[in-house]
């Protein structure tokens, strides 16, 4: 759905992206993550078609997005900050949103309503909380029936009520008519429980860009306890980071996971315990080596 190669974009001499590939399928739930300053919203202002790249490419279902109006029909864009007209209402935005996007769902917009009951339709946007101002975006984002979503800090401001409401719609979009999302939030644990990918993005590159399932199985969590000392695992596995605490070793092992728990065992342990890394903890261990420092929040 989204293919984007060796994009470039420098601001007054800045490099605010290097050479970023991506690649977002049909269908799929994309969680890009990244420390602040990496580059993310830039490239979000690509793949919207605002910003044009200097070097490089963003296609998307294989056009180029930049000034392409039957490209920017197939995706909504909620961003991180909002922006309505002065004097509008709900009612007054759907109007317009009816007149840019062709597949606009009226009947579904009333049919809607009942999830934002608390929105006055007849009421100025701008006077509504932030949190209302959100619902009124995914509101409208939904009822354009779009090919893709793209959402920058989507449920910043939202109750956690309203928040699993959105995710529930969301979803419900991608299951029924396989609508792509491309998302990018610092919310790690609630990305966990949507997303199907990640791209960890760090200095105006795409590090790692992996299903969640590969990022989660690659790298391990290993707590051991041994009467004789930490046991020996075999020369293959790679130990990123080991710490204990009196007999309880605490290990980051790349590898799988199941090898390396029977390879423990022949030390007969008082305790193998294999488990794996959050979405949080990864991204903390994968910024470590990029000036980050691995934390004891891993461990």
């Amino acid at each position: 759905m989204i293919q984007v190669s060796h994009l470039e974009k420098s601001f007054e001499g800045f490099a605010a992206l290097k050479g970023v590939d991506m690649h977002v399928g049909k269908g799929d739930i994309y969680g890009l993550v990244g420390p602040n300053g990496a580059g993310k919203s830039t490239l979000i202002r690509h793949i919207t078609g605002v910003y044009r790249p200097d070097a490089g490419e963003v296609l998307i279902d294989g056009q180029p997005v930049y000034e392409n109006k039957s490209v920017k029909a197939k995706f909504a864009y909620i961003p991180d900050e909002l922006f309505y007209f002065m004097q509008a209402d709900t009612m007054e935005m759907k109007r317009f949103y009816e007149g840019i996007y062709p597949q606009f769902d009226a009947k579904l917009f009333y049919r809607m309503q009942e999830f934002f009951p608390n929105i006055d339709v007849k009421r100025n946007i701008r006077r509504l909380s932030k949190g209302m101002q959100k619902q009124v975006a995914f509101w409208l984002a939904i009822c354009c029936k779009p090919e893709l979503m793209i959402l920058d800090e989507p449920v910043d401001g939202l109750d956690p009520v309203m928040r699993r409401q959105i995710w529930n719609i969301i979803m419900s979009e991608v299951a029924e008519h396989q609508m792509t999302v491309l998302v990018s939030s610092h919310n790690l644990r609630e990305l966990e429980d949507v997303c199907d990918h990640v791209g960890i993005m760090h200095e105006g590159k795409i590090m790692i860009e992996r299903s969640l399932s590969d990022l989660q199985g690659s790298v391990t969590k290993i707590q051991v306890a041994c009467q004789s000392g930490m046991p020996k695992l075999p020369a293959d596995f790679e130990v990123l980071h080991m710490s204990n605490i009196g007999r309880v070793y605490t290990l980051i092992v790349k590898g799988n996971p199941r090898e390396a728990e029977c390879a423990l065992a022949a030390a007969d342990p008082t305790i193998v315990d294999v488990l794996p890394l959050t979405l949080e903890e990864i991204f903390i261990y994968e910024m470590g080596g990029a000036d980050y420092e691995v934390k004891d929040i891993l461990f």
